[in-house]
């Protein structure tokens, strides 16, 4: 079978590889699966870079997300044709995954290749960090930055459909009218400036955020804290920036705010299997009505992984690049 294979850290680009790897032989509780989709996200390239939080055995097939069709089984909870979304780290670039029936999430036939390739991280990141950090009532305000990413998006339309106001700050203001269609209440340009626009918002109403996501560190991280009411919290998911958080001593003595992290997969690894499965039902279910979307901007062959990774780094992408089986 064909993969997408590292066998040194470093930039994508210079030490990706596209290989013949021999499919593994299927054992007793396992399945194996055809890959249909598999998103890029940057915490590939940061794992194909060796700068994530865990580093792979190489070589390895990166590949945080990916969804397919069941094509052999040896576990009677899954029969040839179900269609799947991988829980475990996928290793999605590749053309078959053998994997435990217990790491895998039945889909409905409704749901596109698409959708349930990007169900697993940036829906559930947003639904997490909205439900497990603060306690949210209609018209509470969230704010957040990286607001044009895929996290950021999400947290925009479940924040909508559950009553909540966010304020959103992004490094590209000419993204703000798509933003506020996506239904955002506020969105300001990521510096000085915007900072003073959301304050002005919030004191115009007399409030101030309850929660406040953080994907980027340093300054933007910083500014953050003015907004925020006493005892909010302050939640770490991403470093964009690539700067560390230096939280002032001001605004935890004098102020209270909490500084929490959020990932993921320690949250699918600590939480049991009726949790996981109830948040993904929920998120499908909103996803099959259209009140949550994630835009792609294409579905690009695993052999012409340049491509991918071209339009990955693009400055005119809009949205998800997903890998799709070679012809």
């Amino acid at each position: 079978m064909k993969a997408l294979q590292i066998r040194q850290f470093g930039s994508a680009a210079d030490v990706l590889e596209y290989v013949d790897r021999e499919p593994l032989p299927l054992r007793n509780g396992m399945v194996r699966v055809k890959i249909l989709a598999s998103p890029i996200n940057p915490a590939d390239l940061n794992w194909i870079e060796g700068t994530y939080g865990t580093r792979p055995l190489l070589p390895d097939v990166p590949g945080t997300e990916a969804a397919g069709e069941v094509i052999e089984s040896a576990d009677a909870s899954f029969a040839p044709g179900a269609r799947v979304m991988l829980l475990s780290y996928a290793h999605g670039w590749q053309e078959q995954r053998i994997i435990p029936a217990a790491e895998l999430l039945p889909l409905p036939p409704e749901l596109s290749w698409a959708d349930a390739a990007m169900l697993k991280v940036n829906p559930a990141t947003a639904w997490r960090m909205l439900h497990d950090y603060a306690e949210l009532t209609a018209g509470s305000v969230i704010v957040q930055n990286a607001a044009n990413s895929g996290v950021g998006r999400c947290v925009i339309q479940l924040a909508r459909i559950c009553g909540w106001r966010t304020i959103n700050f992004v490094r590209n203001p000419t993204v703000a009218e798509e933003l506020r269609e996506w239904g955002a209440d506020v969105v300001c340009s990521d510096d000085e400036s915007g900072k003073q626009e959301a304050l002005a918002y919030l004191r115009k109403r007399d409030e101030r955020a309850v929660l406040a996501l953080n994907a980027v560190g340093g300054e933007s991280a910083m500014r953050q804290f003015d907004l925020l009411a006493d005892g909010a919290v302050q939640v770490t998911y991403g470093a964009m920036g690539r700067r560390p958080l230096s939280v002032p001593n001001k605004f935890l003595i004098f102020r209270d705010l909490t500084c929490r992290g959020f990932w993921l997969s320690r949250w699918l690894s600590q939480s049991s299997s009726e949790a996981i499965v109830s948040m993904y039902g929920k998120l499908i279910e909103w996803m099959l009505a259209g009140h949550l979307k994630q835009p792609v901007d294409g579905m690009v062959a695993l052999s012409d992984y340049t491509h991918a990774l071209e339009r990955q780094y693009a400055p005119d992408r809009r949205g998800k690049v997903l890998f799709v089986p070679s012809a």
